[in-house]
């Protein structure tokens, strides 16, 4: 939407900056752009430039932009009932509800507004279960090196890159941190104090990086042996990015606890935490609580967003197309010897360079209309829509291309 009083393709990039610069925390590195509208895989700008979206709101618009299925359904709902409170029931969180059960192997969803909400409720009810057995000493959480978990006290704890976690210290007590696929750490990590191990099957902003079966496998048997919750931060993964509805699926091992959000609402802010087994009745009415959890609209857009899911096939697509962008990219590597590695599963891929150049092909990328992201400075994220075709990958390769051709 253009500001007050001009007309869109006319918007002042300057003024619109200022007004960042004046009234809005400085909380973000923003890059030189303001957007304006979107559909699908493609967003345009306030001068009509437009762009191929293969980062999607950071994995939040996994059904594209402006889905029509989501926009109908929060049209429809907002006419109708937006908010009550959980002090009362509603339609909408009750079928969201089911659904996720029924698509999960999980038994009962808490319903949030964020990942980072999810990933503290999860927190909150391993310490109540740590309790439960009867010991004051069983609330210790086990979480990676170079995770990423959220912006709260607790979740920022359980994020274990000291980047994030320096300017906010002292930290909440009781984590541990291990190196991610090293088994001999986690075992040695684990023990009758840990009441969970907290992972995400693939880290996602610290580069794309999956987890082995092998560690996956070791966590499960490891938390059974010790009485603690297995618990997968799967905000980034699930929900069909990898290829699976899950990404646990790749791996053959469930959890007790799994995290949902991003593109969960199609584009609208919700999340949610489900567990199972006595997990699922950890939590009792006074323990935990969100105001805007679960309200009628954002289920209402969850609810046409998973469904939407199954009738587009874009799991399906997650993977085949996730498989051609895949190929692309080592074809891509072949060509250029600062390409190290490619990594990923489905649509959340990523390329490694031996030179810290990722910010500068990324940069240029936006110049040239396509939207990816630098973890670091030697690694490109991308996290395009699971509605993306293979011309929109063959078009985007092309962009990158050029981009890194002109380093």
């Amino acid at each position: 939407m253009a500001v007050a009083g001009e007309t869109e393709g006319s918007v002042d990039y300057d003024k619109i900056m200022g007004m960042y610069g004046q009234y809005v925390m400085n909380t973000y590195n923003r890059l030189p752009v303001v957007f304006v509208r979107g559909q699908g895989v493609e967003l345009w700008d306030a001068h009509g430039k437009r762009y191929l979206d293969f980062l999607a709101g950071l994995a939040v618009n996994g059904l594209g932009h402006c889905h029509p299925a989501v926009v109908n359904a929060i049209r429809e709902q907002v006419g109708i009932l937006m908010h009550t409170s959980n002090l009362y029931y509603t339609e909408p969180q009750a079928r969201l509800a089911k659904m996720l059960v029924e698509w999960s192997e999980m038994d009962k969803v808490f319903f949030c507004n964020s990942g980072a909400e999810a990933n503290e409720a999860a927190i909150k009810l391993a310490r109540k279960w740590g309790k439960s057995k009867g010991s004051g000493a069983k609330f210790e959480i086990v979480t990676a090196r170079d995770s990423f978990h959220g912006r709260t006290m607790g979740s920022i704890t359980a994020t274990a890159q000291p980047k994030y976690q320096q300017a906010f210290e002292p930290l909440v007590p009781g984590f541990q941190y291990v190196a991610f696929n090293d088994i001999a750490e986690l075992q040695n990590a684990v023990s009758d104090a840990t009441c969970a191990v907290l992972l995400e099957p693939i880290q996602g902003e610290s580069g794309v990086h999956p987890a082995t079966k092998d560690y996956l496998s070791a966590a499960r048997k490891l938390c059974d042996a010790v009485g603690a919750l297995l618990m997968f931060d799967e905000v980034q993964t699930g929900l069909g990015r990898t290829g699976k509805m899950f990404a646990y699926e790749h791996f053959g091992v469930v959890p007790d606890v799994m995290t949902l959000a991003k593109t969960l609402g199609g584009g609208f802010p919700i999340g949610a935490c489900l567990a199972r087994g006595r997990a699922a009745e950890v939590f009792q009415p006074g323990d935990h609580a969100a105001t805007f959890g679960g309200n009628p609209l954002a289920c209402a857009a969850a609810i046409a967003a998973m469904t939407t899911l199954h009738e587009e096939a874009l799991v399906e697509n997650a993977r085949d197309i996730g498989e051609y962008f895949a190929g692309k990219l080592r074809a891509f590597k072949k060509q250029r010897e600062d390409v190290t590695e490619v990594r990923g599963i489905g649509l959340m891929l990523a390329i490694g360079f031996s030179a810290p150049v990722a910010k500068t092909i990324v940069g240029q990328c936006l110049e040239l209309g396509l939207l990816a992201n630098a973890t670091d400075d030697r690694t490109i994220r991308f996290l395009p829509p699971l509605v993306v075709t293979r011309k929109q990958v063959d078009e985007a390769m092309g962009i990158l291309a050029e981009a890194a051709a002109a380093l």
